[in-house]
Order: C-alpha cells, then structure tokens, then sequence
C-alpha cells in the first residue's frame, strides 16, 4: 500500500495545480486530460451565509481510500495519469478544495474516468465538512 498523502493542508493552489498541470508536458502518449476543481461555495443557509469549510478526516484511513480508488480507475479505463489531492482544516469561500487530473491518450476516457473517481472520492473517502457562517455558527454537512 502506498504511504503517499493525498491530502493538503488548506486550499489548494493555483501554482499547485498549474505545476501538476505542467509537468505533463513532456508525456507525449497523453492527448488529453480532464480536470476537477471542487470549489467552495458562498451557499446561504439558515444559519447565514457561509464563509468557509473546515473539513477533516481520518487520515489513514483516507489516504488508504484514495489509494484504492486510484488503483480501481487504472484497471477500468485507459488513462496514463491521476492526480487526486483533497483539502484538509479550513477552505475560505472560492478556495479549491479538492483537484482531480486525469490524463489518458484520448478525451472520453479521461472524461469518464474523471466523472466516476469524483462519485467514488464523495462516496467513499471519510472526509467530513464542517459549514463556517458569517453568524459565527458552524453546521456538520451530510455526505
């Protein structure tokens, strides 16, 4: 089993993302990639408007789950790359919480295999959010 983290702390960053993004340059049995970007949302609720998602998780046990949902996407499609990076701790409103890459020799297979490590990554991985509001409140999200 792999020991990489695919957790960061806080949002991810544009120069993190432009960098993995980048670094395919050279890969040319890759025609074509599909990229995720989870942002969070100024949703308003009952409790006010949210400012910020606080999310956390069990690490290992996360990592462990992503590991295999990697795993899972290279048998069932013909990509060449996958990139999944989730935020952990507090993500301000408009911040990147979680980027998926997928890169493979043709579009519809990065498009699928995108679309089903999303479901899986919301399904199964244990991160949890907490809603941050502009009333000081703070509200767990169900999966």
């Amino acid at each position: 089993m792999s020991a990489k983290s695919f957790l960061i702390q806080g949002p991810i960053t544009e120069t993190f993302i432009a960098q993995k993004i980048a670094a395919h340059q050279t890969k040319t049995d890759i025609g074509a990639h599909a990229v995720f970007l989870g942002q969070v949302r100024a949703d308003h609720t009952a409790r006010g408007r949210v400012t910020a998602i606080e999310y956390s998780a069990y690490e290992e046990m996360a990592n462990a789950a992503i590991h295999q949902i990697k795993e899972k996407a290279f048998t069932n499609g013909d990509i060449r790359c996958l990139h999944i990076y989730h935020s952990i701790g507090p993500v301000k409103c408009g911040g990147i919480s979680l980027f998926v890459f997928v890169s493979s020799a043709h579009r519809k297979a990065s498009m699928r295999v995108m679309e089903d490590v999303v479901e899986q990554i919301k399904a199964n991985v244990p991160i949890w959010k907490k809603e941050l509001t502009d009333r000081d409140k703070s509200h767990w999200v169900e999966s």
